[in-house]
């Protein structure tokens, strides 16, 4: 949509944050930071009164995942470009988003030109890929071997984070409002498909893969 304005959405509960990208996005005078959310209950709110054309959106919220929020906008606004950007290596959730149908994903430290062209790219209908990300892309589709932990859901990947980081169950359980038994089952599911036996050995496989920053 070049001669019309792109409404931006910007999904962060970091002010800090929210702050930066909309100062880079302010030299593209085509882009407008029409409305900011620091939780997405309040993104998803905002998405269902108010027209947008890109939302731009961190993984990490307090009250739910990113990529959950992602597969709710893609069902109740399947037209809405949705930019995931994030402290996360790419190597660990950009294929999984873009399966979800994001429209791009973004390391947090992407430099502002960059930033600019996936906006324009999402609203434009297109899908922004990075070089790394092509990649993935291209070793996935010549049959070379992925990571196995490649074979968790998002929920036992989030879990796994949490537990290599030293997190208690009942610590988990509250911070993704699960209950502690629930979070124990995915430890079970987790250590059976990464073929691991203990927290040691899933605080070593999320070193050796970069999962922990």
């Amino acid at each position: 949509m070049p001669n019309s304005e792109i409404k931006v959405l910007l999904v962060d509960d970091h002010a800090v944050v929210r702050n930066g990208l909309r100062v880079m996005l302010a030299s593209a005078k085509d882009i407008n930071v029409a409305n900011e959310a620091e939780s997405a209950d309040q993104a998803l709110q905002l998405v269902r009164s108010e027209r947008f054309d890109v939302v731009l959106l961190d993984i990490a919220m307090p009250d739910k995942n990113g990529l959950e929020l992602l597969k709710t906008l893609r069902i109740e606004k399947p037209r809405l470009a949705v930019l995931i950007l994030s402290m996360y290596s790419e190597e660990m959730y950009a294929l999984r988003a873009l399966k979800l149908g994001a429209a791009g994903y973004l390391p947090k430290n992407s430099p502002g030109p960059t930033l600019i062209n996936a906006v324009r790219k999402a609203a434009a209908g297109g899908k922004y890929i990075s070089a790394g990300i092509a990649d993935q892309l291209a070793r996935m589709l010549a049959g070379d071997a992925v990571a196995e932990h490649d074979a968790l859901s998002d929920r036992e990947l989030e879990v796994l984070k949490l537990l290599a980081g030293g997190e208690s169950t009942t610590g988990i359980a509250d911070a993704l409002s699960l209950s502690s038994s629930t979070v124990a089952t995915y430890r079970t599911r987790i250590c059976d498909k990464l073929k691991l036996k203990n927290n040691a050995d899933l605080t070593r496989y999320a070193l050796v893969n970069g999962l922990l920053l």
